[in-house]
């Protein structure tokens, strides 16, 4: 489970940052609690496919590639089924409790899901809330956020 929530927090970290080298992003990761070392998050870029991409200023980052995008989603899709917990809803709120350090990670799966009834998402340590505009339609989304978990 370690490295699942560990592997979920490196997607997060090379999504919301330019890094460059392992062991920048080894840093990053030890900023946010993993003790890692690089040889860990090498093995991690591998796991997950991650190549280095140009960036506008020349310089280069890891990233997820868009040629194996499905490859990485099926990724994503384990790494959410091991880091959730529980889905419940009330009114147009759907609550998904996660493993501590997981929400913001497995709250991009929800995002790339592009339900139409989403307004969007917030995440936190552990838990992720799920806006949605039509309350009719809640107990149907959270089925499907359910059966992900499946």
């Amino acid at each position: 489970m370690a490295r699942t929530g560990r592997q979920l927090k490196l997607i997060e970290i090379i999504n919301r940052n330019e890094i460059e080298t392992q062991e920048a992003l080894a840093e990053a990761l030890r900023k946010e609690g993993y003790l890692v070392t690089q040889a860990t998050v090498s093995r991690d870029i591998k796991d997950l496919g991650l190549i280095k991409v140009m960036t506008p200023n020349k310089t280069y980052k890891y990233a997820q590639p868009a040629a194996t995008e499905q490859k990485n989603s099926g990724k994503m899709l384990n790494l959410f089924r091991e880091s959730v917990l529980s889905i419940d809803y009330a009114g147009h709120l759907i609550v998904i409790k996660t493993v501590s350090g997981s929400a913001n990670s497995a709250a991009m799966l929800v995002d790339k899901l592009n339900f139409p009834e989403v307004m969007g998402c917030v995440a936190g340590d552990d838990t992720i809330l799920v806006v949605i505009k039509d309350q009719s339609k809640i107990a149907a989304i959270a089925d499907k956020l359910k059966s992900l978990l499946e």
